[in-house]
């Protein structure tokens, strides 16, 4: 095991630039990049996770793969999901990428900002209404939850509740990514949101457990080798990127916290979500590699190599990965957040939550 969303820069720019003098830069069309859109090459702006350090991941195996059918060259850009979409929106006027990865609420932020265009790849229609935009800006590529992780070798049993991870051995021993700047980060304030029953009670809770946080991570996959290796008892995550990772890091445990005693432990899917990013100065090639992601060869991959669940509803894996996944949300309730209204107010819980925690 490893470890560890649409327009055409086309003929219509081209004609709306057709008044340039010759050899001006064509950031002037607002958005234009001045890469060559024949090479075979796509740049790929991703939410950490997906790619394994010791090249054994699911995006080194499929990036290889996509390369050796295709002649395209992947150009890989790793970050957190806010993080990826800023750079995004920071390159506006000289595009660089092709496609975006990226988790929810990151996903909508990046259409509601006007970077996606529309591409439905082919597969999609096989991709769960709930998992795709209905305008076809993006659609889920590998299926994910949030969950939370803890160092096996220290502790017997894992923090059952939110409740416990207010213990004082937790003091400088927890930490989670940054809300707003992190996906998973931000999938803390939405558990926390859901399970304290509104803004208000949830950002109390975080502004009392501030006392154990060590403090921001720009990214989360920082965050499960200081929990191997004991420097830290918990901190967040997801199960794909920490079922991946289970073989070169085996102290750590994967848990769901309960809201409360006695409550079943729940979670919510956090799926990698892929769009074409508009003026992709590469967009034939970004198609080509979104169609690719959501073929049953790729998707049959997710659990296999990947550690996470297929984003296709008619792709069923056997294989152990998917089996011992299966289990693995054995007994833990799924909710389901409204995406389009914690995009609408995401900054308001961002700024709730710095003010709670003084951060």
């Amino acid at each position: 095991m490893p470890t560890s969303r649409r327009r055409s820069p086309g003929t219509p720019l081209v004609a709306a630039c057709g008044a340039l003098a010759l050899g001006a830069s064509l950031t002037a069309c607002g958005g234009a990049s001045t890469a060559d859109p024949h090479a075979k090459v796509i740049t790929v702006y991703s939410a950490d996770g997906l790619k394994s350090e010791k090249g054994d991941g699911f995006y080194d195996k499929v990036f290889k793969d996509f390369e050796k059918k295709t002649g395209i060259k992947v150009d890989y850009v790793e970050s957190g999901s806010g993080a990826a979409v800023q750079r995004l929106a920071r390159e506006r006027s000289n595009t660089k990428a092709d496609v975006l990865v990226t988790l929810p609420p990151f996903i909508q932020q990046a259409d509601g900002k006007g970077l996606l265009d529309t591409y439905r790849p082919h597969g999609a229609d096989q991709v769960a209404a709930a998992d795709k935009d209905p305008a076809g800006r993006w659609t889920s590529i590998v299926n994910n939850y949030f969950c939370f992780i803890y160092n096996k070798k220290q502790l017997t049993e894992p923090p059952a509740t939110w409740q416990d991870l207010l213990d004082a051995k937790f003091r400088g021993r927890l930490q989670y990514s940054t809300p707003g700047v992190a996906g998973d980060g931000t999938a803390v304030l939405i558990k926390a949101l859901h399970d304290f029953g509104g803004q208000g009670p949830a950002m109390k809770f975080l502004g009392r457990l501030q006392a154990n946080n060590v403090g921001p991570s720009s990214s989360t996959g920082q965050l499960a080798p200081k929990t191997d290796k004991g420097e830290l008892l918990v901190a967040n995550g997801d199960v794909q990127m920490n079922y991946a990772n289970l073989t070169s890091m085996p102290d750590q445990g994967i848990f769901f916290p309960a809201a409360k005693p006695g409550a079943r432990p729940a979670t919510f899917a956090l799926p990698y979500a892929a769009g074409l990013v508009k003026h992709a100065p590469h967009a034939a090639n970004a198609r080509t590699f979104l169609d690719y992601l959501l073929t049953p060869e790729v998707q049959r991959q997710v659990s296999a190599v990947g550690g996470g669940f297929p984003a296709r509803k008619d792709i069923k894996p056997t294989d152990p990965h998917a089996t011992a996944l299966t289990a693995l949300m054995k007994g833990v309730d799924i909710f389901h957040p409204d995406w389009q209204d914690i995009d609408k107010h995401l900054n308001t819980y961002v700024d709730a939550w710095k003010t709670a925690t003084n951060s």
